[in-house]
């Protein structure tokens, strides 16, 4: 769905875009959709890495892109601020959340059950995957993105 967004818009012929494609969120992590208890599920192979961007990053490119329209006119920026496998995402959410959090690999048909859409999702994080250059962007727009230890400290108390 989202490249067909993209196609529209270039297809359009706007005189001025940015796309901006920011990878999985970290937010994503404590949802239901994988964090249930003390516990983290995903159909995600457990030493795939996953790279993330906290969604307050996403304003920044965002903002950037309209401050800096000129220069980054018809560019299409893919947007991550950390590279993790799950075993470290769910290692690292547990330091932040103060508490022991397990990473457990569920068999894909059992989220196929609740979301072919879902499924879809996972099967691409593997099969594909993103490729955010991190460095890249900290140096080229002057901003660290978030790493996810970071943005796991400020989870505590949930």
């Amino acid at each position: 769905n989202k490249w067909r967004v993209e196609e529209t818009v270039r297809a359009l012929g706007f005189p001025s875009h940015v796309i901006l494609r920011p990878v999985f969120f970290m937010e994503n992590v404590v949802s239901p959709w994988f964090l249930n208890g003390d516990t983290i599920y995903s159909a995600l192979k457990p030493d795939m890495v996953l790279q993330m961007i906290a969604v307050k990053d996403i304003g920044f490119f965002g903002a950037r892109a309209f401050t800096d329209a000129a220069r980054l006119n018809r560019r299409e920026i893919d947007i991550a601020g950390d590279a993790l496998t799950m075993t470290q995402t769910a290692a690292q959410l547990g330091a932040g959340l103060g508490r022991t959090i397990t990473y457990v690999q569920i068999p894909m048909a059992e989220v196929r059950k609740n979301s072919e859409d879902f499924a879809l999702m996972l099967e691409w994080f593997e099969r594909v995957g993103y490729e955010a250059d991190i460095p890249a962007l900290a140096k080229e727009f002057g901003f660290q993105p978030t790493t996810f230890a970071a943005w796991a400290a400020g989870q505590r108390g949930r």
